[in-house]
């Protein structure tokens, strides 16, 4: 089962269930964030009370997108307390092009690593425990919060001071805190964790001004497990064509770490497990349109999909004035 969130045809907020590819009203739902409190109350299962809820009428997905009135499949009432996180090198994949990167000067040998193979090779090392979890910890990376988030369909913005506006197809974990202050995995979307590249490229330390961007998940949020293998397609069109496009791949058999192992390294934190949040996790990519030398513009649109997740979500890319900030004091 997945979910999505939309404007209905009146401007009302709604939920829909989409099952073998039919989406069907949610009763009396407005909120995936409040179909998961409600099921955190009574102690069952998203699912369950879904079925409990029961469904009404079908809505077709491509004219919600169409129309622009899709929203992200989960957001919260104060877009502060929903925050979006990830992970690098993650992905058996991973490493070549952030190396080239970051690569030293003159020739590597086993003693003369980039921190980013390093950091991989810990994941090939310790990213997959026995018990699943409490491995090495990966590279970690804080994004932003509901502010930063786009909704599917909408432009994504790039400030007028960014270097690159490039593209990262991942999977991104979905959870509620609850009152215990304990994560509730959702399930998974799709999410494209927007970053600039050759700001990163500059010095692997920048790595933390490049992924503060704006970003992108869904449309649909697939509620359960993830599936260990994955293997979607990322797309940029200009002018109607496509400009590039790459298979990407992900799941645990795809990757260095286990999920249990990445969500164990975010939320060991106590400032992670507040309740009422909400986190939009990103498990990382070894796809990127940027280590083919593609450089973006202004109208390019962005496109990931998979077919166990739905929809694809497409975003365009639209480049802001840079505002001037003016610090002044207040004593």
């Amino acid at each position: 089962m997945n979910l999505i969130q939309f404007f209905d045809s009146n401007g009302g907020r709604a939920v829909a269930s989409v099952n073998d590819g039919v989406a069907r009203m949610v009763n009396g739902a407005t909120s995936v964030y409040e179909l998961a409190n409600a099921a955190l109350n009574n102690n069952g299962g998203l699912a369950a009370l879904i079925e409990a809820q029961g469904l009404g009428e079908t809505v077709d997905r491509d004219v919600i997108l169409a129309e622009g009135r899709m929203l992200s499949p989960i957001d919260h009432p104060d877009p502060a307390h929903l925050y979006v996180t990830g992970t690098g090198l993650t992905h058996l994949g991973s490493a070549a092009t952030r190396d080239a990167m970051h690569k030293s000067n003159g020739t590597k040998t086993a003693d003369n690593l980039t921190d980013s193979m390093k950091m991989f090779r810990m994941g090939l090392e310790g990213g997959k425990p026995a018990d699943g979890i409490k491995g090495v910890q990966p590279e970690w990376f804080y994004k932003g919060n509901g502010y930063t988030v786009v909704n599917p369909g909408h432009p994504i913005p790039s400030p007028g001071f960014a270097l690159d506006a490039g593209e990262e197809p991942e999977i991104a974990g979905i959870y509620v805190i609850d009152r215990n202050g304990q994560p509730r995995r959702l399930g998974f979307a799709l999410a494209n964790e927007f970053s600039d590249h050759v700001t990163e490229r500059v010095n692997y330390l920048y790595l933390a001004h490049s992924k503060l961007r704006a970003c992108s998940f869904g449309p649909e949020l697939r509620v359960g497990d993830l599936p260990r293998h994955i293997e979607g397609m990322s797309r940029i069109y200009r002018d109607g064509q496509v400009l590039w496009e790459k298979p990407f791949l992900s799941g645990e058999d795809n990757m260095s770490h286990t999920i249990a192992n990445l969500e164990y390294h975010h939320f060991k934190y106590d400032l992670f497990r507040t309740p009422g949040d909400i986190h939009v996790h990103c498990f990382g990519t070894a796809t990127l349109s940027f280590a083919d030398g593609i450089s973006t513009q202004p109208n390019d649109v962005f496109e990931i999909e998979e077919k166990q997740f739905g929809s694809a979500l497409r975003n365009p890319i639209r480049v802001d004035q840079e505002r001037p900030v003016i610090v002044g004091n207040l004593y």
